[in-house]
């Protein structure tokens, strides 16, 4: 996978204005839209030590995680702390197991993943460049069960006017990239004038809340 010394960088210089230090507020108000028990499983894919881990663990018993950077991880269960199992797989990953909450420490495209009934992304989509983002796309989809949903959070904005990560993702694309599934665009929120990507110069900045089902 290309962009991995990218972010190992910048999780070694602490750069990370990505990660949020509360729970994304949308992933509160639209979860329900999905429709989900506490059995049904859930995949957070490249999750960095996101607080939303938490949230989703206190609603479903088996919340899997899969992040690059062993910084993240250690530090999502140091921060909690929480003192995990820590089990080598392959010489590739590392499966780090604390109650309902698991993380696979290593690359997501070849982690040993199996099938799961709702898949959250807020930051990995959008993290990767546009090449990346049709493998990430069928690597999601051979990891969603049937009748299975996602609940996708992505940013739209002029790409010219700023470098990414994280991308742009327009509407035209996801819908692509999911062909054959239920797109739903659940909310695009507009920025305006006092958000800090106008202020930086940004023309226009959307989030944009997307419900995937199988």
């Amino acid at each position: 996978m290309q962009d991995q010394e990218f972010w190992h960088q910048k999780w070694a210089e602490n750069q990370i204005g990505f990660h949020l230090p509360d729970v994304n507020p949308l992933l509160k108000m639209f979860w329900q839209k999905l429709g989900s028990s506490r059995q049904d499983n859930v995949l957070v894919p490249l999750c960095g030590k996101s607080e939303d881990l938490i949230w989703l663990a206190q609603q479903h018993d088996e919340v899997i995680g899969v992040e690059l950077s062993q910084i993240a991880v250690r530090s999502f269960f140091a921060e909690h702390f929480y003192t995990p199992l820590v089990t080598t797989l392959n010489g590739l990953h590392e499966l780090y197991q604390f109650d309902e909450i698991s993380i696979y420490a290593g690359d997501f495209f070849s982690a040993p993943l199996s099938q799961y009934s709702r898949i959250y992304d807020r930051a990995a989509l959008v993290a990767l460049s546009p090449e990346l983002r049709v493998e990430y796309a069928e690597r999601i989809k051979s990891l969603l069960a049937p009748q299975g949903k996602i609940l996708l959070i992505t940013l739209d904005y002029p790409q010219q006017e700023m470098q990414g990560p994280p991308y742009s993702v327009a509407s035209s694309e996801i819908e692509s990239l999911f062909a054959g599934y239920t797109v739903t665009c659940l909310q695009r929120d507009e920025a305006d004038a006092n958000h800090p990507r106008i202020q930086k110069g940004l023309s226009r900045f959307a989030e944009e809340t997307w419900l995937i089902e199988s």
